[in-house]
């Protein structure tokens, strides 16, 4: 009797509310273990997006606290380097792509996960218009200098920049990284070529370095605005089910991207202090231009291509967290199951298309609807808040699972004494967060305007709403259960909520 194929279908999971014999529906499917060290390392560092990031937030910092913006980033690079090291330990022993969210779900319990689950999707939600609108105005500052388009055009290149950040991802996680590759190598390009120029004319074009009294509500404005230009090396964290080494790679490549940025900061800020007028920084749309135009007079689109390549590849790497956060929500049953459908490619399909069809929807309404514009502004304006405040829950994650791990989750070998120096920097991290978190709601008003300190207030409040409404659907957490892409034990198991509650 000749020996039946092997099934190649991905495993499926039960349900856990329906019959032994019911099985969830065959487009509930899985990742493709693709990544290597190799890929996730680009992805990490093209998702900070160094250039794009000093372009869109150099001006509202220096405008904020000028000189001093440098000892603020400092002060809030200290618990996200930490962050690096937490989440590394996390991924070793929990690899999820909902990553935070899970990770708060096996040690903090459902409830907890379900609100830190709502907090993720408002910290990468309103992270991605804000990017996606400013790669059409520098699109039309490359092709014609100086043009004012109408709000038309200005949507419609949006649209363009949208529409290409879903070719790599609906095209599957090999091609995502390996078009990444092409993005960060313009990038990493143009950083040590900038760099070198302003090192060779630093002794020409330099200008008075002047730090003045200590603005300390600017200082603090700055360092949660610098959540959104120090975030990002994380995707890894969301990318474990995709690597082939899901309990080793996620969180090296990680650290690497989270101390190669800072690094790229602590050359390109000073330096364009350094050799740019303030006044002529301050609120700037785009300074890295402005400090490039020193030093190439009329030769814009030198700083321009990396820039819109920076800003390009933040665009779908942004996406590319949200949507395998998305997809295990879905695959869960936190939120509609479809959002777990992968294509054939293993790509969350429905997942992509929503994120990025109402990135366009609000970018056509900040591009057309002045009487909402305001609105949303306030909105697109928290995601520093939003991204700081993820981070803040991720450290309360650690600080419990290093403190009483060894009870929750006997498992797992942390031990009373287990990663003491680890602990004592996550309890750091979660004061240093919190305390920027509540002081935002002081001096926020005063930078950003009127309003949103209630604006995410009301967000917050929402969270509770959220976690309240998705309680009532028959949430279970699923674990990854991957080695490596060769072990034979690699499949989703489902866990029953006992102990995790």
């Amino acid at each position: 009797m000749p020996t039946p194929a092997p099934d190649s279908s991905p495993p499926e999971v039960r349900d856990p509310e329906s019959p032994a014999r019911e099985r969830v529906a065959p487009e509930h499917g899985r990742l493709a273990q693709v990544f290597h060290l190799v890929d996730l390392f680009p992805l990490s560092v093209s998702s900070i997006g160094p250039v794009f990031s000093v372009a869109a937030t150099g001006g509202v910092m220096a405008a904020e606290a000028g000189w001093w913006t440098l000892p603020a980033i400092a002060i809030l690079a200290l618990p996200f380097i930490i962050s690096g090291f937490v989440f590394r330990l996390l991924n070793h022993h929990f690899p999820h792509a909902g990553a935070s969210y899970h990770w708060s779900g096996r040690i903090m319990g459902q409830r907890v996960a379900r609100y830190q689950a709502w907090i993720l999707i408002l910290a990468y939600f309103t992270s991605i218009p804000p990017i996606a609108i400013p790669a059409a105005s520098y699109t039309i500052a490359l092709v014609a200098p100086g043009y004012h388009a109408a709000p038309i055009l200005q949507l419609a290149l949006s649209l363009f920049w949208i529409l290409f950040a879903a070719i790599p991802l609906l095209l599957g996680a090999r091609p995502t990284a390996q078009i990444t590759k092409v993005f960060f190598a313009v990038e990493m390009i143009a950083l040590l070529a900038f760099g070198s120029l302003g090192l060779a004319n630093l002794h020409k074009l330099a200008v008075p370095v002047h730090f003045g009294p200590l603005p300390l509500g600017g200082m603090l404005v700055v360092a949660v605005v610098a959540a959104t230009v120090l975030d990002g090396w994380e995707i890894d964290s969301y990318a474990a089910e995709e690597s082939r080494r899901p309990k080793k790679d996620p969180g090296v490549s990680g650290l690497v991207g989270a101390f190669l940025a800072l690094g790229f900061y602590a050359v390109l800020y000073p330096l364009m202090f350094a050799e740019t007028p303030m006044r002529l920084l301050d609120n700037a749309t785009d300074p890295l231009a402005i400090w490039a135009n020193r030093m190439l007079p009329g030769e814009h689109w030198a700083m321009l291509i990396p820039i819109l390549a920076s800003t390009a590849g933040g665009l779908w790497l942004t996406t590319y967290i949200l949507t395998r956060a998305l997809y295990a929500m879905g695959r869960e049953n936190l939120i509609p199951r479809a959002f777990s459908r992968t294509s054939r490619t293993r790509a969350p399909y429905v997942a992509t298309v929503i994120v990025l069809g109402a990135t366009l929807l609000v970018t056509a309404i900040e591009t057309l609807v002045t009487s909402l514009s305001t609105f949303f502004d306030l909105i697109l304006s928290a995601a520093g808040f939003f991204l700081l405040a993820e981070f803040f829950l991720d450290s309360i994650t650690a600080t419990v699972f290093l403190t009483v791990g060894h009870r929750k989750l006997p498992d797992t070998g942390i031990g009373p004494h287990s990663h003491l120096l680890l602990r004592a920097g996550a309890m750091l991290s979660t004061v240093i967060m919190g305390g920027l978190l509540v002081t935002f709601f002081i001096y926020g008003p005063k930078a950003i305007g009127g309003g949103i300190d209630w604006t995410i207030a009301v967000m917050i409040l929402l969270g509770f709403l959220f976690a309240w409404a998705t309680g009532k659907r028959a949430y279970r957490l699923i674990s990854f259960r991957g080695e490596d892409a060769t072990d034979p034990d690699r499949e989703l198991i489902r866990e029953g909520a006992a102990g995790l509650r």
